[in-house]
């Protein structure tokens, strides 16, 4: 069945075909590739070639959420971010004005949570507001997105980065319903504030302050946050959990970002299976083609 996600200028039926989100780091100190792609004509570079493999949509984030970052606060906050708005866009606009130059027409999300560069983005014409507070870390998100008729992306966090490495364990059915009651929560609060119900994706969070199983115990019955009334947006994409678990095959330490791009796949698959739309990854080729199998999967259990 197709579900319409209303952007800010037009519409994706999602549920067709599993659809690519492209990731674009442009920052010094993101867990996967920090600093590659932190130069404005390495980000355009890299955001056209992960085009060309065949992205659907992008999303360009200028602030590292990482476990133990300063992100999820505001200028005037006790939880001041390292990095500020002004430095956000300063990094992030350049890089969103040289693609739409240079591809026009492309779908792009800003992965932010404050409103400021948000609003900025929008402006410069992305499509897409992917907040990984579900619009709780800063008061205006909800009401700015609104008016500007965004699309969104509501993403559960189980607090502050700061926090998640203190976080503590969950049973499975307690993991379910803290994100299940957080994801209806912020739903709820975005459509009071104007936000169209048909322009929200929900995404569960895997490593947002989830410990290294509770992902596995969360993945495996994903698909109950259908029950939402929201299509699902999922980003398993070189998370710490999978290099945890491949730890026994690298000597007992964790295996790095860089290998872990055969258990991105996997876990991607099978949050395909289990009702996600739409995925968001770093290596965008092989994630076209292990989507396809999953896709065909799917058609042939209808």
């Amino acid at each position: 069945m197709n579900i319409p996600w209303r952007l800010r200028t037009r519409t994706l039926e999602l549920g067709f075909r599993t659809l690519i989100m492209g990731v674009v780091n442009i920052t010094p100190d993101s867990f996967s590739d920090g600093g590659l792609f932190l130069a404005p004509e390495a980000a355009i570079a890299r955001a056209l070639q992960i085009l060309d493999e065949g992205a659907d949509l992008l999303d360009l984030g200028a602030e590292s959420t990482r476990p133990g970052s300063r992100a999820g606060g505001l200028a005037d906050s006790p939880h001041a971010p390292a990095v500020s708005a002004e430095e956000e866009q300063a990094r992030l606009i350049p890089v969103l004005e040289g693609i739409l130059h240079s591809r026009p027409g492309t779908i792009v999300s800003v992965d932010t949570y404050k409103a400021a560069t948000a609003r900025a983005a929008l402006a410069a014409g992305a499509e897409i507001v992917n907040d990984v507070s579900g619009l709780t870390w800063d008061p205006e998100m909800s009401t700015m997105c609104a008016a500007l008729a965004a699309g969104v992306v509501l993403m559960h966090s189980r607090g502050r980065p700061e926090q998640w490495r203190t976080q503590p364990q969950l049973t499975p059915d307690d993991l379910l319903t803290t994100v299940l009651a957080g994801l209806d929560s912020s739903l709820t609060a975005a459509v009071s504030a104007g936000i169209s119900h048909e322009s929200i994706v929900l995404d569960p969070g895997y490593g947002f302050g989830k410990r290294f199983g509770e992902n596995y115990a969360l993945l495996s019955r994903q698909a109950e946050l259908l029950s939402l009334g929201r299509p699902l947006l999922a980003g398993v994409s070189r998370k710490s959990f999978l290099g945890h678990t491949l730890a026994p095959l690298f000597a007992g330490s964790d295996a790095p970002p860089q290998a872990r791009e055969t258990a991105s796949l996997a876990a991607m698959v099978a949050a395909i299976l289990r009702g996600a739309s739409i995925v968001r990854v770093h290596a965008v080729r092989p994630a076209v083609e292990a989507a396809r199998i999953a896709d065909a999967v799917l058609a042939a259990s209808t």
